[in-house]
Order: C-alpha cells, then sequence, then structure tokens
C-alpha cells in the first residue's frame, strides 16, 4: 500500500523553519496509537527493554521520579555482558576497544551526554552526573572517564572474553562485518537501549545508552549520546528516542524531529512515521539500514516506526508487560 504524501502547512509561529508541519491524515494507513493515558508508564527498544522496564518500573509504581526510573531501568543491559550492544560485553571497535555512548534527559530540558567513554560500565550514570553537576552537557573520551573516576567510578575492562575472541576472528578473516540491518539479524545482536517514563506526577524523562555500531572504526560516536538526535525530552509535549544507524539520525535530527511532530498535532506513531519518512526523502541510500523511533507524549500514548520490519519494543503498565513489534515504512509500500 504506498503512503499517500501531502503538502503540510508550516506553522507560522513556530520559529523553526524548515520543517514540514500542520495535522492532516497520513492516507489509508491505520496509526492507532496505544496506552489508555494511566500513569505511570515506561517503554522501550528492543527485547532487552523488557528487563530494564522492570527496573524502572520498580521506581514507577512506588511513585518515584521518572529520571530515576530511567537512569535504574538502562543500568539493566548495561551491566549485562548478553547484551552485545550496550555497555559490558558491547562489541568493540575496529581496534579491539569498547567505547560508550550515552545521554539522558529530563522533563525540564536539562540534559548530560557522555561519549567515546572507555572502562566505565554505566556511562548513563555519568551523563546523569554531567547534567547535575557541571554547567555542560556533553564530555568526551579521556575528559570524561577522568570525570568519572573523579566521582567515584571504577575503572573496569568492559571487553569479555567472548567478544575478545570474535573480535580476533573478525580481525583475522580481514573482512568488513556487514553492520547493514545488524539490529534484525538475530535474537542476540540488538542495537540501543532508549527508554521513556511517564511517572504518576506527570514528569516524563528519557535515557539512551550504547556501544554502538560493531567493529566501527575508532573514535566514531553515532546519535545516541547527541541531544536531539538519540533523544530529545520536551516534558509539556513528549519524548523520543531513536535506535540503528545512528548516521541517518543525526542527518536529520530524528528524535527532535518526532517531539516536533507531536508538539504540532500528530499521535506519537504518526510522528514516529513522519520521522522515517524524512529519511527516506532525503537520504539517498536509506534503504541500506534500519532506523527506528519510539514515542511517548504527556498523556501516556505511546507509539512506534521503523524502515524495515523486525523493530521490536517494550511496554510497561499496571495493566501490560510485552513487547511489541513495530509498524515498518518498507512494509507499507
Amino acid at each position: 500500500m504506498a503512503i499517500s504524501r501531502r503538502k503540510f502547512v508550516t506553522n507560522s509561529t513556530t520559529a523553526l523553519a524548515g520543517i514540514a508541519l500542520g495535522k492532516s491524515a497520513l492516507g489509508d494507513t491505520v496509526l492507532n496509537d496505544m496506552g489508555n493515558g494511566t500513569l505511570p508508564i515506561v517503554v522501550s527498544t528492543w527485547k532487552h527493554g523488557l528487563a530494564a522496564n522492570r527496573a524502572a518500573w520498580a521506581i514507577l509504581s512506588e511513585g518515584g521520579y521518572a529520571l530515576d526510573a530511567v537512569e535504574a531501568g538502562v543500568r539493566v543491559p548495561e551491566g549485562d555482558p548478553l547484551v552485545t550492544s550496550v555497555g559490558y560485553g558491547g562489541i568493540p571497535d575496529q581496534t579491539g576497544k569498547v567505547s560508550l555512548d550515552a545521554c539522558i534527559m529530563d522533563e525540564k530540558g536539562q540534559a548530560g551526554s557522555v561519549c567515546f567513554l572507555q572502562h566505565i560500565k554505566h556511562p548513563i550514570s555519568v551523563a546523569r552526573l554531567v547534567m547535575e553537576n557541571t554547567p555542560h552537557v556533553m564530555l568526551s573520551g579521556k575528559g570524561a572517564l577522568k570525570f568519572a573516576l573523579a566521582n567515584g567510578f571504577k575503572k573496569e575492562n568492559l571487553l569479555t572474553p567472548e567478544m575478545k575472541k570474535k573480535w580476533k576472528e573478525w580481525k583475522k578473516k580481514q573482512e568488513a562485518r556487514d553492520i547493514i540491518n545488524f539490529e534484525n539479524r538475530s535474537k542476540d545482536d540488538h542495537d540501543t537501549i532508549g527508554m521513556l517514563a511517564l511517572d504518576a506526577e506527570g514528569r516524563l524523562c528519557g535515557a539512551c545508552t550504547t556501544s554502538g555500531v560493531p567493529y566501527k572504526m575508532f573514535g566514531r560516536v553515532g546519535d545516541s549520546p547527541i541531544i536531539g538526535a538519540g533523544l530529545f525530552v520536551d516534558g509539556q509535549v513528549g519524548g523520543a528516542v531513536a535506535t540503528g544507524q545512528g548516521e541517518l539520525v543525526m542527518k536529520t535530527l530524528g528524535s527532535f524531529l518526532v517531539v516536533e511532530f507531536m508538539r504540532n498535532g500528530y499521535s506519537p506513531k504518526e510522528a514516529c512515521l513522519k520521522a522515517i519518512q524524512r529519511i527516506t526523502k532525503q537520504i539517498p541510500d536509506y534503504q541500506k539500514y534500519q532506523v527506528g523511533y519510539i514515542a511517548l507524549n504527556s498523556k501516556g500514548e505511546y507509539g512506534a516506526f521503523s524502515i524495515y520490519p523486525g523493530f521490536d519494543y517494550a511496554i510497561k503498565t499496571n495493566e501490560d508487560d510485552k513487547l511489541k513489534e513495530a509498524e515498518s515504512f518498507r512494509k507499507l509500500l
């Protein structure tokens, strides 16, 4: 089924010139959002989001703060060596080094981020300290490591024996590993953990953390630590997180774009689709890659969309604790 395209009326009151805005129908596509507005709620990316959501729920269900919940939630995959795309046990870069990226954002628009951070298992907690204890948003590389160590974090070896073995095999073959649709290839090979939570008081916060593309170039940083790309939250409107090939998300400032579409009347699911459409319109070789978005608005409604099938996201509420596959753009064509 082809997606009908139409012109959008630019909201003259917005300062965001060039963003196609305005609410209207999206052809025959069914884009019903889920969630009945009952708080609290937490949503996150991929199957490892189920365990992450439960850790977040332990805080939310007791009336806790959404910021504490998202930090605690994503720390679960960060510390799990079986999750090979986040934290400890993450797939290394081409040189055999594990470097991590993460960011966190609260309902007031405050944000903290770290990138190219080595030797620290929980970059999300370092990112929160950057937000709360410095005048900056992002620290990188050796500076981020120095800051983490000064704040009590312990230096650790993040390269597990299993990942070291796989890296040596990859290096020996001298083959550039196919990273296209890496997120969909197997049950274990997944991507970024991104999480959004709305607590009982209506405070919306988000977190995002990853070890990045497998066997990436040394020094490569993706979308995950970049505010507006991998994560964006506006407590009055909603939040969004991205997963997949970060370069495409960075080029379109995807999570910010999702939130702006929600600001202008689109539901979370519609907003995610429109951000995917921005990629398919502007990135010539988008067909090679997978990108997925999840969004949660301030009313507790959530939605998701991806380029290709295979993107799962997890939801936890009083009624639900489940994994759901997002609809995909290529399947609609």
